[in-house]
């Protein structure tokens, strides 16, 4: 199955050498790229894109903004291009509905297999953002945990550890469980606590303070 991708970002040479690089991979192809947010959303609405590679920072509308409206119109993945000055909007991304974040130097591999896991549903954070995100969330006031009591002791556990940014390989061989149990497991969290993808559940696990920096990959709560 071919990866639909649509680029955007304000600089046009950007947008052809991210365009040209993913075309020449297989099974992804470019339908499509954008200067701006509003092009964007429009292009993502009738085209329905798998993939929307999104800069942050373009003048008229932001790709927070943009992100936050696809995300909520359609079933893109947005995956997010980020410089390490623009750190601060990592956490609006994420609740805007983006499913992971690439550094805007990143390799082309490492842009390619960014694509690819965010199509698969995977949350996408590279360390240096994950470490960021973490910092930005122990520095707010944590929201209260009820919601997390509908999630069963073996759900918590998991939440844990896709905080923790293991893949569902990872948890099964960190739970000795069956992969396929765990896909069950990270199902029945997303649809319990009403989240997209992945990379939202990273945040509510930091914002209820069901982990804490240092201890999310010990495959414990607190």
């Amino acid at each position: 199955m071919t990866i639909r991708v649509i680029v955007v970002d304000d600089q046009s040479m950007v947008r052809a050498g991210f365009s040209a690089l993913l075309d020449a991979q297989p099974g992804i192809e470019v339908i499509a790229d954008a200067s701006d947010g509003a092009a964007a959303v429009a292009l993502a609405i009738d085209m329905r894109p798998d993939v929307v590679l999104m800069d942050v920072r373009m003048p008229g509308m932001d790709g927070i903004t943009a992100t936050s409206q696809i995300t909520r119109a359609t079933a893109a993945h947005v995956l997010v291009l980020t410089t390490f000055d623009l750190d601060e909007y990592v956490l609006d991304a994420l609740r805007a509905g983006a499913a992971g974040f690439l550094l805007k130097d990143a390799t082309a591999a490492e842009l390619t297999e960014g694509v690819r896991t965010v199509a698969d549903g995977d949350a996408l954070l590279a360390p240096v953002v994950l470490k960021r995100l973490v910092a930005d969330l122990v520095r707010r006031p944590q929201i209260p945990a009820r919601e997390l009591k509908v999630l069963t002791p073996r759900e918590r556990d998991v939440l844990v550890l896709i905080a923790a940014g293991l893949s569902n390989a990872e948890i099964a061989a960190r739970l000795t469980l069956a992969e396929q149990t765990v896909k069950g497991h990270v199902s029945a969290v997303l649809q319990k606590l009403q989240l997209r993808d992945r990379a939202q559940a990273v945040v509510v696990a930091y914002e209820t303070g069901l982990v804490a920096p240092g201890d999310a990959g010990n495959g414990g709560t607190r």
